[in-house]
């Protein structure tokens, strides 16, 4: 295999191998403490300009198939690896991880002490980087890295929401003429599959709107709900979901927002959000649910979060905490029906303590 490096915008340099598309990318550095599941994790719009580390220490031993995915490509701009394993067996299987890198032109890179990278990143914070193949001086290397820009501020949205409206029926409206039981307008700010699964198991037609659309739009189909879907970047940044969420709370048609669309919930209701130091992602997170006094455990992918103390107590009701920090995991209005969660229900991967939360915001529209 061809050697490689893993250059941190803090100096540091990583030797290892490329596999995968062999060219030069940038993005912030971030870990995911998921045991599998990295054909879903690379295919997750969230990950839209960021590197993943994958603490699992061996990838690749599983390939990849035509069924593991959560968008129409990879997302993220590359991959680290422990150890890549060529040698790959799965009865759904089609393809290595390493050809699926090249069709979809993103590089990846093993041999690297993902241990040591990971604490790093824990203690110092997420962090810009670029993996290369290039062979040229460690500092014109770094210099590139710094010239890269920050995830504050970068409203990355706009790059992967679908450029077209579409729309989904479920298979309880198969039969020529049969309406759906609940319209629900979706909001794609990077909008995974698996969430447009779990809405399909009800008698749904879903509309999805590209992220842009005007608050007039989504009226205009007559939805009986409004889902806010997950997404990368800074949420401060994509002004224009807030301000068309601030005029949808308002009409008290049932809102729900995943991860990026609680943010923009939240942040319609006067909060505010900050980057986490190295955020939350992997399939392993607790989060306790105030609203039943359970824990769940969860999965998370999102690098800012919502500043729980800027939330107005007369119109927010604080439902989710997140265990490992005590940080914001969920709301509910207090006037109208708006609930949403940081973390992501439909799992993919991940277990699947949450789902119910998609029966909770059908039971909000039946209401």
């Amino acid at each position: 295999m061809k050697k490689g490096k893993l250059v941190l915008e803090n100096g540091q340099v990583y030797e290892g191998f490329i596999f995968g598309y062999d060219h030069s990318s940038s993005g912030e550095v971030v870990f995911n403490t998921s045991l599998t599941g990295y054909q879903e994790i690379l295919t997750d719009p969230s990950y839209y300009g960021q590197i993943i580390i994958m603490t699992y220490p061996l990838i690749g031993n599983y390939g990849t198939n035509e069924t593991d995915i959560e968008s129409e490509k990879v997302q993220a701009s590359g991959l680290i690896a422990g150890s890549y394993e060529e040698n790959w067996s799965n009865h759904d299987g089609l393809n290595s991880l390493d050809d699926y890198l090249k069709k979809n032109k993103v590089i990846g890179i093993s041999g690297i002490d993902t241990r040591a990278l990971t604490k790093m990143i824990r203690s110092e914070g997420a962090m810009r980087g670029m993996i290369t193949g290039e062979d040229i001086p460690d500092k014109k290397l770094t210099e590139k890295v710094l010239a890269s820009p920050k995830m504050s501020g970068l409203d990355l949205v706009k790059f992967i929401s679908s450029r077209k409206n579409y729309t989904l029926r479920s298979g309880h409206n198969d039969s020529k003429g049969k309406k759906a039981k609940y319209k629900i307008a979706v909001y794609d700010f990077g909008i995974k599959k698996n969430i447009l699964r779990e809405f399909l198991k009800y008698d749904t037609e879903l509309k999805i709107f590209n992220a842009e659309s005007d608050y007039k739009e989504i009226l205009d189909y007559k939805p009986d709900g409004i889902f806010l879907s997950n997404g990368p970047g800074d949420p401060e940044a994509v002004v224009y979901a807030i301000q068309n969420t601030k005029k949808l709370i308002e009409t008290n048609i049932p809102v729900f927002g995943i991860c990026l669309g609680h943010q923009i919930i939240s942040l319609a209701l006067g909060a505010k959000t900050y980057k986490l130091k190295f955020g939350h992602r992997g399939g392993n997170h607790p989060v306790k649910n105030h609203l039943k006094n359970k824990i769940e455990i969860t999965s998370q992918n999102h690098g800012f979060a919502v500043d729980e103390k800027t939330f107005d107590p007369d119109i927010v009701r604080i439902t989710h905490t997140n265990l490992y920090d005590n940080t914001n995991e969920g709301i509910r209005h207090k006037k109208f029906p708006v609930m949403s969660v940081q973390y992501h229900p439909e799992a993919s991967p991940g277990p699947n303590d949450s789902k119910y939360l998609f029966e909770e915001f059908i039971g909000m529209i039946n209401k």
